[in-house]
């Protein structure tokens, strides 16, 4: 698998990262024995790159991703990069305008949950922590990402990243120009196109690596769903398609469908397929994270990287379903 610098002067990763959301048990029931015999297919396969963060299973992810890494011989455990977050302290979430950073990103919070995320990994160093959200209400006083920036300094931290908020992935512009982060992850799909407006541009002048998340919409885009799909109540997707949002993503999702077989790529392309390589084709990104929990999810992630790009004049047609649907997690 392609191995590519995570920012201008960052690690190397892999092309396709995997994400480890699902391992703490919070996309339903969850064996051990099942993500860890997922992280070794990945690791076989090429993967070089893992995300995970503490709220996945209140640290359970990163438990299991530190197990692993323990039982790696050291030729190849040299080789992988895990990337965790720290999150903003009790509030709302994400982060209020209103919001102080000395009460959401306190120094000695971070400093305190920074131990937690080495603790739970196993390791001496973090070679890559995120804070897991942002205000641009912080961006003239990001006394937060300077206290990181010691934090390196006394080599508990590698590199230094932000997960954009997902109303207002803006945010970090600013703070990438300024030179606060190495990394930023952003939600980058075939329905949420945003970041190719400014973002992504600012992130190659400025030489910031970009992760991309949600390249498949949380699972809607690999077309797997039908229109009256309803997800168990430990799924976290029970409240992010409830109501009417399952019927609307759906008729979506079969208009890819349409443009697949218009363009004659649906024998080789599958829906999953096709929006994990548009999350790639921006010259910005250098890895997109897709969740994986079993064997068989990453055989079908592993064989999707492999493919060619998708033609020119169709990455020009999936622009067009952008949807500007905004932020739906209260209300409609």
């Amino acid at each position: 698998m392609k191995q590519v610098s995570l920012g201008h002067d960052g690690f190397p990763v892999s092309r396709l990262g995997f994400g480890g959301w699902a391992l703490g048990g919070q996309w339903g029931a969850q064996d051990d024995e099942a993500s860890l015999a997922a992280l070794q297919h990945a690791v076989e396969h090429g993967i070089t790159f893992i995300d995970t963060a503490p709220g996945y299973g209140d640290g359970r992810s990163e438990q299991v991703i530190g197990q692993f890494l323990k039982q790696l011989p050291a030729s190849i455990r040299e080789k992988i990069h895990v990337a965790t977050k720290t999150p903003p302290s009790e509030g709302p979430w994400p982060p209020s305008p209103y919001c102080r950073w000395q009460d959401r990103y306190g120094a000695a919070y971070i400093r305190a949950n920074v131990e937690e995320r080495l603790r739970n990994l196993g390791v001496e160093c973090l070679d890559l922590l995120q804070l897991h959200s942002w205000t641009s209400a912080w961006n003239d006083d990001p006394q937060p990402l300077l206290v990181l920036q010691k934090l390196r300094q006394e080599g508990k931290i590698n590199r230094i990243g932000l997960c954009t908020p997902e109303q207002d992935q803006n945010c970090v512009i600013q703070l990438m120009r300024d030179g606060l982060v190495d990394v930023v992850q952003v939600v980058f799909n075939i329905f949420e196109q945003e970041p190719a407006a400014q973002l992504f541009p600012v992130a190659e002048e400025t030489g910031t690596g970009v992760i991309v998340r949600v390249s498949l919409d949380e699972g809607a885009l690999t077309g797997k769903y039908s229109a009256d799909h309803e997800f168990p109540e430990d799924d976290f997707r029970s409240g992010f398609f409830a109501g009417d949002r399952m019927q609307r993503t759906t008729k979506r999702v079969d208009a890819i469908r349409d443009d697949l077989k218009e363009f004659g790529l649906d024998e080789h392309y599958s829906l999953a397929a096709t929006a994990i390589q548009f999350a790639m084709s921006p010259a910005a990104v250098q890895t997109v994270i897709v969740g994986m929990r079993n064997v068989d999810q990453v055989a079908l992630n592993v064989a999707t990287e492999a493919l060619p790009a998708l033609p020119e004049d169709f990455l020009r047609r999936l622009q067009l379903h952008q949807w500007r649907r905004g932020v739906w997690y209260s209300g409609k």
